[in-house]
């Protein structure tokens, strides 16, 4: 099965924002969370209207993998993207986040397997990783900004997104509601910048309920989870290695998560996001409809 990938030109806002690239090489080791191997993760500077691009440099041809919409192939248990069945990527939205809050436009994330570092199972890794490279730099070429021309309503299950124009930030107000959780419904509100992400944003860590734990470990995976990497949640108690960060963490972390699938625009997006109970099924649905508007005006 063969994923075709394609790029999508957009209008941009009228804007004097440059695009951005790494100012260096960051890397990243650790254990991937479903494998339980070794993983190394790369990412180096790219040229003007690159966009990002994963790389699986362990493949014989090194196949590129474009960070975009129509390259998403599962939205299960995080998102993954491939182009065809071994050219494949699981768990990027962590990784987009951080790059996300860097307005990192353009470069390419080398990966020697199927699966990026899970580290402590937040994205404040990634994010620190760029700074320890020297942060971003700007470019020549004008960034690709976009707001929606008009709201947009999406709603499945238990899950609704609303987003509205707004053509100075981005800000997700976001409800989310986990049976057992101690503290439940959660509620925060975050305007996405470079400086408030690292610490109101990128340390939430991903959870995970008991029960689907369990079936987790039958299906064999999740081999590199531990308490190290992640929360649990049991019996109207959330069990961790050391105490929450926050005690609206689960919420954060969801607002984690749809600042990554955003990314997959490959814009600089402004506007207004109201999700109740939101999850990577229908951030990538947001995703592809923003990504549909912008062509139509191009």
């Amino acid at each position: 099965m063969t994923h075709k990938c394609v790029k999508v030109k957009s209008k941009r806002q009228k804007s004097m924002k440059k695009q951005k690239t790494l100012a260096g090489i960051a890397q990243l080791s650790g254990v991937a969370l479903h494998t339980g191997v070794r993983a190394t993760l790369r990412i180096t500077p790219a040229p003007e209207n690159t966009g990002i691009l994963f790389q699986r440099v362990d493949l014989p041809d090194k196949p590129f993998i474009p960070a975009i919409p129509q390259c998403v192939v599962d939205v299960q248990r995080g998102t993954t993207i491939a182009v065809s069945k071994s050219a494949i990527v699981y768990t990027v939205e962590h990784i987009l986040s951080a790059l996300h809050a860097w307005e990192v436009d353009n470069c390419i994330v080398e990966m020697d397997g199927l699966e990026p570092p899970i580290a402590d199972g937040s994205a404040i890794p990634y994010y620190n990783m760029v700074k320890e490279a020297g942060g971003t730099v700007e470019q020549d070429t004008p960034a690709k900004t976009f707001t929606p021309p008009h709201p947009i309503w999406i709603e499945e299950g238990h899950t609704r997104i609303a987003m509205f124009p707004d053509p100075e930030k981005l800000t997700i107000s976001c409800v989310t509601s986990f049976k057992g959780c101690p503290i439940d419904p959660q509620f925060y509100e975050y305007e996405l910048n470079q400086d408030s992400y690292p610490v109101e944003i990128a340390p939430g860590r991903t959870f995970v309920n008991f029960a689907d734990l369990k079936q987790l470990l039958a299906m064999g995976l999740v081999k590199g989870g531990s308490l190290d990497a992640a929360a649990i949640i049991h019996d109207g108690a959330i069990i961790c290695k050391d105490q929450l960060r926050f005690p609206n963490e689960i919420v954060r972390h969801k607002i984690l998560d749809m600042i990554g699938d955003l990314k997959l625009t490959g814009m600089r997006l402004t506007g207004r996001i109201i999700a109740i109970r939101p999850g990577h099924p229908k951030n990538v649905e947001l995703a592809k409809k923003l990504v549909e508007l912008a062509a139509k005006q191009a």
